[in-house]
């Protein structure tokens, strides 16, 4: 039977609240399908503020995937501002989607997109106003709960709340889990929710956690994690979609009505990164590297521009810079788009890959914005640890060469924190800061340039060589930022074309504890939440210290406390939470190249080497996909719009 539009109630509470835009739908090249002639409704929710769920690439491939489907619909529901929630609260409005504004309780799948963990209390919001309960062992007939994202590879703390995790690529195991749904409906859905999620669990790529147990040592690390039904698989492995070429999605990119945090539209030119970052998740879990072809990054672009009426083109990865064919895909489309008010961009670009060539096809329609860069760690032997193998020479070298070619910005990205650090690493971003203003006006004969120095807090991550390693504690992270700040504003010559941002530690620590944790984190989410805890990425929103008096309410039963998920380091065979969940990389690998990083060893880019053995490719029956093909892209016309 339809299902009634909640739009009517909202509209009158739009009114009483901030930005109410974001609330009402119909943005450009979004899609509302009939409810009945469709076997399958999915809600799918970036746990987060419309401006910054929106861009979002992985739900708006999700969404199109989806609803190209003759048997499904997919709508989009974002976390609810707490002005707009007590309003809803009040009138019994419950959560909705924005596309029909149909209660998300309605559907039959709620996929919900972690890019960060810090995501997780915005879940249990958006569930609680929904009228789902919040507890999987409490549901009968709701939705399917459904967690994605990079931190799905980590599931453990929000094991109550989600009925099942899917690890890796969403575009293929969303049909997937479609047809499931679909099957078990036809059968007159036998067996209930257990039914379903018996089925489910039979999926590739999708972890049902109430089919696991998970039984403690006495000293509280884990002894085994075990299935309690005999056709699941004792350990999950993640989804990969090989052949990017076959999947050119997003075809039309959503266009919001409010302002987003990213104004253009965006292609993912390839997927996966080799280079080894031992900080780096995503490069670890999205293995093996798999590229577009530059026809079909042409015609994504083309189609996409048509389709949304934007100026500018994010070409999107890990690396943008290491596509093989970089050069090739610049000038191709640099060829095509000039004359025209469409520009280009790259993210973070590495200074080992940046050539100025690359640099000036990128910025030919006359928009130079600033340039940036990650080293990562401040001193060269730091950066042997993390495996960032670029030297100071090569970054002064690189930003001199950008600067005597008129740009006037750099930033340049830092860890603190980072395994085996010192006070001496961190001050040496100061000496490389004040080398970057020097070299630079000395290359551009400028003086009005700028240097930002964008600085985050290390948080160890699951499926990484420092999954075992052991946090800095906030006040050494604030410590050592204070050492950094004082050490960059003492020459005044240069100190002031410096700008310094940074977090301090706090977040991180609530991020680490949450990024290694384990089931018994869950009832800490829970009470953060009960306590107030909504929108933990925002700094007006996040508390320390209602975090801290959670744990410090939850953790003692379990002889545990805060330190002990955060600033412990883990030994070689503690079984970790995430153990069962298989990111394609062998323990034994990960934990060689940790000894490596200890030893300031570093390890070479596979994609230019023989294979190393991290265990990707044989273990999930997947290859590296790279040029070059020797494929040019070929200009369309007309092209230019003047007269």
């Amino acid at each position: 039977m339809p299902v009634t539009s909640v739009f009517p109630q909202l509209e009158a509470l739009l009114p009483r609240i901030n930005k109410p835009i974001q609330y009402v739908g119909g943005e450009l090249n979004a899609q509302v399908k009939d409810w009945d002639s469709v076997e399958v409704h999915w809600a799918l929710m970036y746990p987060d503020a419309y401006e910054v769920g929106l861009p979002n690439q992985g739900i708006m491939i999700l969404y199109e995937v989806l609803n190209e489907r003759a048997d499904a619909l997919a709508e989009r529901t974002y976390a609810v501002w707490p002005d707009l929630a007590g309003l809803m609260r009040e009138h019994g409005v419950p959560q909705f989607t924005v596309d029909a504004h149909r209660p998300v309780i309605d559907f039959d799948v709620l996929g919900i997109s972690f890019a960060t963990e810090l995501g997780y209390t915005n879940m249990i919001e958006a569930l609680d106003l929904a009228g789902i309960p919040l507890h999987t062992k409490d549901r009968n007939n709701e939705p399917l709960v459904i967690a994605g994202g990079h931190a799905a590879f980590n599931p453990e703390p929000i094991a109550d709340f989600v009925d099942a995790a899917v690890l890796g690529d969403g575009e293929q195991v969303v049909g997937d889990i479609t047809d499931v749904v679909k099957a078990w409906k036809g059968d007159g859905e036998p067996d209930g929710r257990l039914g379903l999620l018996s089925r489910m669990a039979k999926v590739d790529g999708v972890y049902v956690p109430r089919f696991y147990d998970v039984d403690y040592l006495p000293d509280g690390r884990i002894r085994r994690v075990t299935t309690n039904q005999s056709a699941v698989p004792y350990r999950v492995g993640k989804r990969t979609t090989m052949d990017l070429d076959e999947w050119p999605y997003p075809k039309q990119p959503l266009v919001p009505l409010a302002e987003t945090v990213h104004e253009r539209m965006s292609v993912e030119i390839f997927r996966g990164c080799t280079r080894g970052c031992r900080f780096c998740q995503a490069g670890m879990i999205t293995r093996p590297v798999r590229e577009r072809s530059i026809t079909g990054i042409g015609e994504m672009v083309d189609a996409g521009l048509k389709a949304s009426g934007y100026e500018e083109v994010g070409l999107l990865s890990l690396s943008s810079a290491d596509h093989s064919e970089i050069g090739e895909i610049a000038k191709g489309l640099a060829d095509r788009y000039e004359g025209t008010n469409t520009s280009l961009s790259l993210p973070s670009t590495r200074v080992d890959a940046f050539n100025v060539t690359l640099a000036n096809e990128l910025s030919r329609n006359g928009r130079r914005s600033g340039l940036t860069f990650a080293p990562e760690g401040g001193s060269e032997r730091l950066r042997k640890v993390i495996n960032k193998m670029v030297s100071k020479e090569d970054l002064i070298r690189t930003v001199s060469t950008a600067y005597a070619n008129g740009w006037r910005q750099v930033k340049l990205y830092f860890m603190c924190g980072l395994p085996t650090e010192t006070d001496e690493d961190v001050l040496e971003i100061a000496d490389m800061a004040r080398e970057v203003i020097k070299a630079g006006r000395a290359a551009s004969g400028h003086k009005d340039i700028r240097c930002t120095v964008s600085i985050g807090g290390f948080v160890p991550k699951p499926h990484t060589p420092f999954q075992w390693a052991a946090q800095a504690d906030h006040e050494t992270i604030d410590r050592r930022l204070k050492l950094l700040r004082t050490a960059i504003n003492s020459d005044r010559s240069v100190g002031r074309a410096i700008g310094v941002r940074y977090h301090d530690g706090k977040p991180g620590i609530v991020e680490g504890l949450l990024s290694r944790g384990d089931r018994r984190i869950g009832a800490v989410i829970e009470q953060v939440w009960r306590d107030g805890g909504r929108f933990d990425g925002w700094n007006e929103h996040f508390s320390y210290d209602r975090w801290m008096g959670a744990c410090a309410e939850v953790l003692p039963a379990y002889g545990l406390d805060v330190d002990w998920f955060t600033t412990r380091e883990r030994t070689e065979h503690e079984v970790l939470p995430w153990d069962h969940l298989d990111s394609g990389l062998d323990k034994e690998w990960l934990w060689a190249d940790w000894q490596d990083a200890l030893s300031e060893q570093e390890q070479d880019d596979c994609r230019w080497t023989p294979c190393f053995d991290c265990g990707v490719c044989p273990g999930m029956g997947t290859d590296i996909q790279i040029g070059p093909t020797g494929v040019r892209l070929l200009p369309l016309t007309p092209v230019a719009t003047g007269s």
